[in-house]
């Protein structure tokens, strides 16, 4: 077959493709690195003919100009799986909405679940000489997207990093509809958090747990990337990684020499992930490099597929959490944060896997905007706060006051474990409140 002869068939403008879009549709933007951008704003020039058109996609690095457009609500909503910053704005605005989930259930969601595309428009890189697009640093759920859309439009950006696969990473001319050349705008970049004094020590009291040969998770955040900044500092040797998003501190645990993951039981020799947002550094690595593995996040984020890795540790962050142990990841009461993701899917993979540890970590307090200090551990979650890993699946807590297991503890015992890790500040409080949930015994430690 003659691909080339074929991509002249298939090629058109944004402009053109942004026209078939109709009122009521369900369009899927795909996600974070691949949401389209000639498109978005062809298709935001079309508002004024369109109500109700439905836009799925999630972790935003950039605003949509869909979302710009004078009373976007009327002619869009925006249905993210995950939200980041952006999002959260849209919400105010009345354009966006959250979708609960477990991020590894999203690709069966398509093909058994939910609304089928109407249109897909997703970023690309440019197609190889076999006839594929490789969907860049976000395989995720992108092939199941492709194979249920009525219509496939992709925009190749020449700045997409080419990320090689098992499998899933990328869709082929002949499933595609119609094929737009942007302007090839640089791939949106996510800057890595600074890491605090606090962040630094939690890091410390985690890197301490992990053995040579573990394979490692990190989750997005100062927190998590001060572990990757740790490791890539110590004798650790032999590390893997399994993980669903793919960040800047693993390039430099890699630039390091840590991460031969030779020790892995499967893809042995691959650095496994689902997406992944950094900077520019991190998209250079990412480009044509074995070493990496794009999958979809069925297989990532498969707690089953998790647990057959020995010495797998997961390392996420959270908002807050109670006395119980539950961990909200995902909301301030009901004011919304970000989304479920692959956490439990990890915490729980993690636990299964033969010598496997999972770690929540976070700073004990926050800082309000009016300069009040906040305990981050409370004794009930705020009315609206999202339970993201339950009581009975926390397993390590670390604060820069230390790290506790939660795992056979009654809830006295809990309750004692997770007071002796809260800021001194709030202590006495936090056992008054024990007290009167009747979780805390006479003989507990002060």
């Amino acid at each position: 077959m003659d691909y080339q002869a074929l991509y002249q068939s298939k090629l058109t403008t944004a402009e053109e493709a942004a026209k078939v879009v109709k009122s009521g549709d369900w369009v899927d933007f795909g996600w974070c690195t691949g949401t389209p951008d000639a498109l978005d704003k062809a298709l935001a020039a079309r508002a004024e003919e369109l109500v109700d058109v439905n836009i799925r996609g999630g972790v935003l690095l950039a605003p949509l100009a869909i979302a710009q457009v004078p009373n976007a609500n009327k002619h869009f909503s925006w249905n993210s799986w995950h939200m980041s910053g952006i999002e959260r704005k849209m919400i105010n605005d009345g354009i966006a909405y959250y979708a609960p989930l477990r991020y590894s259930e999203l690709p069966r969601w398509y093909r058994e679940s939910i609304c089928p595309p109407d249109v897909v428009m997703i970023q690309v890189a440019p197609m190889d000489k076999h006839g594929y697009f490789n969907f860049g640093p976000s395989a995720s759920h992108i092939a199941a997207v492709c194979e249920t859309g009525k219509k496939v439009i992709v925009e190749v950006n020449q700045n997409m990093p080419r990320c090689l696969g098992g499998f899933e990473e990328g869709v082929h001319i002949t499933d595609v509809d119609m094929i737009v050349e942007g302007n090839n705008p640089p791939i949106r970049t996510m800057g890595s958090v600074a890491a605090t004094e606090i962040d630094e020590t939690v890091a410390r009291l985690i890197v301490e747990e992990i053995p040579n040969g573990a394979c490692l998770q990190l989750g997005i955040g100062g927190m998590p990337n001060a572990v990757g900044s740790l490791i890539a500092q110590s004798d650790l040797k032999d590390l893997g990684v399994h993980t669903e998003m793919y960040v800047d501190g693993f390039v430099d645990m890699a630039a390091a020499g840590k991460l031969s993951c030779s020790r892995k039981n499967i893809d042995k020799g691959r650095q496994v992930f689902a997406f992944g947002a950094g900077t520019q550094k991190m998209y250079d690595y990412m480009d044509d490099n074995p070493a990496l593995m794009s999958a979809p996040v069925s297989y990532t984020n498969d707690s089953r597929v998790i647990s057959q890795i020995d010495n797998f540790m997961s390392i996420n962050n959270a908002v807050d959490l109670d006395l119980t142990g539950q961990i909200n990841a995902e909301s301030a009461g009901t004011k919304h944060i970000s989304g479920a993701g692959g956490q439990l899917d990890f915490v729980l993979g993690a636990y299964l896997s033969n010598g496997g540890k999972s770690f929540i970590c976070c700073s004990s307090t926050f800082t309000t905007r009016s300069g009040e200090l906040k305990s981050r551990i409370v004794p009930t979650l705020t009315p609206g706060s999202t339970v993201t890993d339950t009581r009975t699946n926390t397993h390590y807590l670390v604060t820069e006051y230390g790290k506790v297991c939660l795992k056979g503890l009654s809830t006295w015992e809990r309750a004692e474990a997770i007071i002796s890790v809260a800021h001194p500040q709030f202590r006495e409080d936090l056992i008054k409140e024990a007290e009167k949930l009747k979780i805390w015994r006479t003989s507990n430690r002060r």
